[in-house]
């Protein structure tokens, strides 16, 4: 299942988010929303696995990627 750190007044998280649910991703199911708001284990977690503290942080199996549109791109190569 992928998981993306996120935190709900990110932009940039909420424009993956978005993407998510235009695909069809089921929360749950396809995906988990990981809590990651400063201060939170989801974000120390992003740290750990990627080395910085910057969301959205997208992981896949062995695919990591932070950038937004680089996980939109990626989404939608995968699920379209």
């Amino acid at each position: 299942m992928i998981r993306l750190f996120q935190y709900d007044t990110c932009p940039y998280c909420r424009r993956v988010i978005h993407t998510t649910e235009s695909l069809g991703l089921v929360p749950g199911k396809d995906i988990e929303f990981v809590e990651a708001s400063y201060g939170t284990p989801g974000r120390a977690e992003v740290v750990r696995l990627g080395g910085i503290s910057q969301v959205p942080f997208l992981v896949d199996g062995d695919v990591q990627m932070y950038e937004s549109a680089d996980i939109i791109t990626y989404l939608r190569s995968k699920y379209s």
